[in-house]
């Protein structure tokens, strides 16, 4: 970046729009319909990656209710409805996770987008046995899961990652669209469930079966 006053398409630079600087970091995380990293956002603005990367912290703080000092409480501006989350490597604005139920009544309006006990269950054993083929999943869950898998892969919630080499099946992993819902940075803060699922540590003996 040069530093320099970044124009807009009408060639008015970025600091003299309304709200200047801040307020153009707004307006881009609002139409993200993914995580965009602070280098995306320097680059749509022509601004240094430094100073608009403090810029999302300071909108990141203020939506939680902080001031400058980094204090809350009595005085200070209550949480926003909204939070900006650095998540699944980017930036992007989410609904705040107190006002899951408000938002899904309006956002469905009766009608149900919840995935089958199956899916949910195929979904766990992808990511955190991934890359996985199907067999394999098949194999932990006693059942046939290509019809699952499809709906996994509709929803964007799985995609197909590699073609493994001995047999040729196709290898199965978890989406950035999985972390974001999850609220995750990485398929490594996916929390142990070996307490929760007794038995766990015998999974190994799939993965030494061809399939």
């Amino acid at each position: 970046m040069n530093g320099e006053t970044a124009p807009d398409r009408e060639g008015i630079p970025v600091e003299n729009l309304p709200g200047g600087l801040r307020a153009a970091v707004e307006a881009i995380l609002m139409v993200a319909d993914r995580p965009v990293t602070g280098e995306q956002v320097a680059a749509a603005l022509d601004r240094p990656d430094d100073a608009v990367h403090a810029v999302l912290v300071d909108l990141q703080q203020e939506y939680d209710g902080y001031t400058g000092s980094g204090s809350q409480g009595a005085g200070h501006p209550a949480p926003r409805g909204f939070e900006l989350r650095n998540i699944a490597g980017g930036w992007r604005i989410f609904s705040r996770k107190h006002f899951a139920s408000v938002v899904a009544d309006f956002v469905l309006d009766g009608q149900s987008a919840r995935l089958s006990q199956a899916a949910l269950e195929t979904l766990a054993v992808i990511a955190y046995r991934q890359p996985v083929s199907r067999a394999r999943v098949s194999a932990i869950r006693g059942v046939n899961v290509d019809s699952v898998v499809r709906t996994l892969l509709q929803r964007g919630l799985v995609a197909e990652l590699e073609t493994e080499p001995e047999t040729g099946a196709v290898l199965y992993g978890t989406t950035s669209l999985f972390l974001e819902r999850l609220g995750l940075g990485s398929v490594d803060e996916l929390p142990r469930i070996a307490p929760h699922l007794p038995g766990l540590e015998s999974l190994g003996e799939y993965d030494e079966t061809t399939y």
